[in-house]
């Protein structure tokens, strides 16, 4: 049977040098003169050197993406941030528009353009409950239209969508995108002050001329009125105004002043008009019959020769504007859904009315 060994307790000063030569003890690495570190404890401080990083990192992002949705949420506020909408949501009839002739030459190159480029600048547009009112961009959203019987790609057009409403500030967002891309003609200025006081939006043609053309110059803007007063007086008759030189229409407008409407009125009711130049001829054989324009300025302004109505909202949605001039009375009816039955019915209404 083997012996035991007794164990014999180590004294104090045997464990103390021990001690003092594992801390001596090299590194693995020789050029490491720092003091090492049990190898679980760097791990542990890596991690957590590590995670704090990622914290950081990670509340700078969201801070930024929180401010980037920000200012993404203010600018679609603002009618900033282009929206693709379906083309049959927007009525491209919701304002009165003030191009009255579109060039099929230019129409031709905008579809070749759109097929090849695409659209470079989106239309405007305001909410009409569901749907979407047009504020500027008819030509582009009518080729989007031509161009979607063919290409389901056009079937819906990027659009800016803006608080404008139906109000003076729809009408000046309009006449200033069309000034920008192509200058209206004098008529054409003249006519959209006159349509837009017939819808109500402004109390009388001379307000409306001062807010459409406000950065005009004070002489642009009396010859804007000058063409609304020939608008008022002829424009049911005239074939042909956009052709009409800024000299024409102050010449008209003159006329007018000095009480030719009724001649010039008859001249172009009875005229065979062919083209711009005869229907001027008329309108210059009639002026040149009629008296001269007295010199004196008339008391209390230019006589109102178009008159516009209260309009009347319908309970289904909808409007209806008159005017009321000397010899007519001009009704629209903004309406959707009416058949041809029903418009027939209410022309032969209004007949039995005025006898």
């Amino acid at each position: 049977m083997a012996k035991r060994r007794r164990l014999a307790v180590p004294n104090t000063a045997e464990l103390e040098e021990l001690e003092v030569g594992f801390a001596a003890k090299p590194s693995l690495n020789p050029f490491d003169g720092t003091t090492p570190t049990p190898p679980i404890a760097q791990v542990a401080a890596e991690a957590a050197s590590l995670s704090g990083m990622a914290t950081v990192t990670d509340r700078v992002e969201l801070a930024k993406d929180q401010s980037d949705a920000a200012r993404w949420r203010d600018a679609k506020d603002a009618g900033l941030v282009a929206e693709m909408l379906p083309i049959e949501s927007i009525d491209a009839e919701y304002i009165r528009r003030d191009r009255m002739v579109e060039d099929e030459e230019a129409m031709a190159e905008l579809l070749e353009s759109l097929r090849t480029n695409g659209l470079r600048t989106p239309i405007e547009v305001t909410r009409d409950g569901e749907s979407y009112g047009l504020i500027s961009g008819f030509r582009r959203l009518d080729a989007f239209r031509r161009l979607s019987k063919t290409d389901d790609r056009f079937a819906t057009i990027p659009a800016f969508v803006r608080g404008a409403g139906s109000g003076q500030g729809a009408y000046v967002s309009m006449v200033e995108e069309n000034e920008l891309r192509s200058n209206l003609s004098p008529y054409e200025r003249g006519r959209i002050a006159v349509l837009a006081v017939g819808q109500g939006i402004f109390e009388s043609t001379e307000a409306a001329v001062d807010v459409l053309f406000a950065a005009a110059s004070k002489a642009k803007r009396s010859k804007v009125r000058s063409f609304a007063m020939v608008h008022e007086a002829l424009g049911d008759l005239l074939q042909h105004p956009v052709a009409l030189s800024e000299k024409a229409g102050l010449k008209l407008a003159s006329a007018l002043r000095g009480g030719a409407q009724s001649k010039l009125r008859r001249a172009l009711a009875e005229a065979e008009v062919i083209d711009p130049k005869t229907e001027w001829d008329a309108l210059e054989n009639a002026m040149k019959s009629s008296p001269s324009p007295t010199t004196e300025k008339p008391r209390g302004g230019r006589p109102q020769l178009v008159q516009p109505l209260t309009p009347i909202k319908l309970g289904g949605g909808g409007t209806i504007q008159a005017e009321l001039s000397p010899d007519e009375v001009r009704i629209r009816v903004r309406v959707r859904g009416v058949s041809t039955e029903d418009a027939q019915e209410l022309i032969e209404q209004i007949a039995r009315h005025l006898g």
